[in-house]
């Protein structure tokens, strides 16, 4: 695919720029929606350098077009595999982890698979977060467990296998799913976790007080579309 120059063009009101906060630092300012346009995407990327988030996280056919978006800037950019359920097989979910790597992608979002871990398949389950983990190398393994679809017991297995399997974060939810992230789950993932993985809070979180509670309960990532409006937001406004 072709890019018109114009389309890494970027403009800002810069009267209308807020006074950055540090929970900028926390979010994957993201936009997965599957009709995101070329023009939703260099304004997301647009938005991330001018808030100064954490990064971008987008599908894996934006990855390339965002990297130039992106170029001289510190935004890293996060690509999602086997989303939104999980269910690809686990050679697909490596090679759409190489292809995004490959294109420019520093982190992956990848989600489990859930009717796995459901039918007590555990050892598929960590065998494949294994086998992605080291197709991307050094590069940052979010795992998604989607938390809204599994029993208390099944969602301490899905965070001891992330743990096993070196991972660097455990992520709670697609967005996507039944539910997103929740405070009982947090708590629950870091209780567990301690400081051995990371945690990214994702799905619903729509305000600055929910993101920042999410942090204070250990979440080290806030993953959301509504990062703008957080920072233009006042504390506990």
């Amino acid at each position: 695919m072709s890019y018109a120059k114009n389309d890494f063009e970027f403009t800002f009101e810069n009267h209308l720029l807020p006074k950055i906060m540090n929970l900028a630092n926390y979010i994957d300012h993201t936009l997965l929606k599957p009709t995101a346009t070329i023009s939703e995407i260099r304004r997301l990327c647009g938005e991330a350098i001018t808030y100064g988030f954490y990064a971008i996280c987008v599908n894996g056919c934006h990855v390339a077009f965002a990297k130039k978006c992106l170029m001289g800037s510190p935004v890293k950019i996060v690509s999602v595999v086997g989303f939104p359920l999980g269910a690809t097989s686990t050679k697909s979910k490596i090679l759409e982890a190489k292809d995004s790597i490959s294109n420019g992608a520093d982190e992956i979002d990848m989600v489990i698979n859930v009717g796995w871990l459901k039918s007590g398949k555990n050892d598929l389950v960590g065998e494949e977060i294994r086998a992605v983990k080291k197709a991307i190398h050094k590069n940052i393994l979010k795992v998604i467990i989607e938390t809204c679809y599994l029993a208390i017991e099944e969602k301490k297995m899905a965070c001891t296998l992330v743990m096993e399997t070196k991972a660097d974060f455990i992520k709670t939810s697609t967005g996507f799913g039944s539910g997103g992230a929740n405070f009982e789950d947090v708590i629950l993932i870091k209780e567990l976790a301690g400081e051995k993985v990371k945690i990214k809070a994702s799905g619903g979180i729509k305000d600055r007080e929910t993101a920042e509670r999410y942090i204070a309960l250990g979440a080290s990532r806030i993953g959301t579309s509504s990062g703008v409006s957080m920072i233009n937001s006042k504390p506990n406004e």
